[in-house]
């Protein structure tokens, strides 16, 4: 497993396709991780849409959105699934932040999180709003994850630039 971006460094750019459940409505488009400076984003990489443990991730996160927000940050999940699996799993579930196709692995990758058959390792880095990474977490297995007080706890020390 490559190591990643280093904490205190610019994080590694990147687009890719993805989509935000808002009511009934699946609104598709590209999203760019430099584009959102100004905010801070929790990159949160997960091995699978529908799937036991990545499901109950994506399920605390969205229910947690508003104290995201309240920190003046957004979530994005990124996997390997296109964005018609994402979409299937947002409704299916109630997601309300963008979930973001890796379809080629190329983020994962930069992120130093690919993993051979599982595709994605479990992870989390948070992005300040200078777009520069304060905080990562890798996990080796992926039974778990990071926790929504976890992530705001980390996130109150980031401010604004």
């Amino acid at each position: 497993m490559a190591s990643g971006p280093r904490t205190g460094l610019p994080a590694p750019d990147f687009t890719l396709p993805g989509g935000v459940l808002t009511d009934d409505d699946f609104a598709r488009r590209d999203y760019t991780l430099s584009a959102a400076r100004g905010r801070a984003v929790v990159l949160a990489f997960y091995p699978g849409d529908n799937t036991a443990v990545c499901t109950k991730q994506l399920c605390s996160y969205s229910s947690g959105l508003e104290t995201f927000e309240g920190l003046d940050a957004e979530v994005w999940g990124i996997s390997p699934q296109g964005v018609d699996s994402h979409e299937s799993f947002a409704r299916g579930h109630g997601l309300r932040m963008p979930l973001l196709a890796d379809t080629a692995r190329e983020t994962a990758r930069a992120y130093g999180v690919a993993a051979p058959g599982i595709g994605v390792r479990r992870s989390v880095f948070l992005i300040g709003p200078d777009g520069v990474l304060r905080w990562k977490h890798v996990a080796l297995l992926g039974a778990t994850f990071q926790s929504l007080d976890t992530l705001a706890q980390q996130l109150s020390g980031i401010g604004t630039p």
